[in-house]
């Protein structure tokens, strides 16, 4: 079982997380999430690690029990803009300042962070698979970003959104040789 966090008394920490940052379409949405001191779940872990069909329930479970949580995104054209670490980055302060609350500490998925909050922080390395805090902000970012891309493949039908949420796979590129890129699509990242 994942530890709930990294400060264990500490009732302000928030943690963050980004889903889509390998993706050809869609934004990059990040998470933001401070969880209950005594909060355990057993089955919430690295979003990767969980079936499709389970993670709806488990977002909806995350959001009922969070002290507090906020889905943030940095668009396409701000991705072709800032590039896509620096988005995440932008997504995952958004996601942040959104909780509306006094942070004390924030506990990030990666190992890097732009500092512009001034909140002391951690960045940690595979931090999905070692707190569930920050497996709680991937899960609840990616089902966001899962419905979003499924909306949008009822409009743009040619890319298989639905299964592969934006993902560089045979079908979506098939779908861009034959049908060319929408304004959903990061222009920049496609390498045809």
């Amino acid at each position: 079982m994942l530890e709930i966090r990294l400060n264990k008394d500490m009732l302000y920490e928030a943690a963050t997380d980004e889903v889509g940052r390998g993706c050809l379409a869609g934004p990059v949405v990040a998470a933001a999430v401070i969880m209950p001191l005594d909060y355990l779940n057993k089955e919430i872990k690295d979003s990767k690690k969980i079936s499709k069909k389970k993670l709806p329930q488990l977002a909806e479970e995350i959001k009922k029990n969070a002290l507090a949580y906020s889905i943030q995104e940095a668009s396409v054209v701000e991705i072709e803009e800032l590039n896509i670490l620096q988005a995440s980055q932008l997504a995952m302060r958004r996601s942040l300042q959104a909780l509306n609350t006094d942070i004390k500490h924030i506990i990030i998925d990666g190992n890097y962070w732009n500092d512009l909050l001034k909140i002391p922080y951690t960045c940690v390395v595979k931090g999905d698979g070692k707190y569930l805090s920050i497996a709680a902000a991937s899960i609840i970012a990616k089902v966001y970003r899962d419905e979003l891309m499924t909306k949008l493949a009822k409009e743009f039908p040619f890319y298989d959104w639905q299964k592969n949420a934006g993902y560089a796979t045979k079908k979506h590129r098939d779908g861009i040789k034959e049908h060319g890129i929408t304004l959903h699509h990061r222009a920049k990242f496609i390498h045809i």
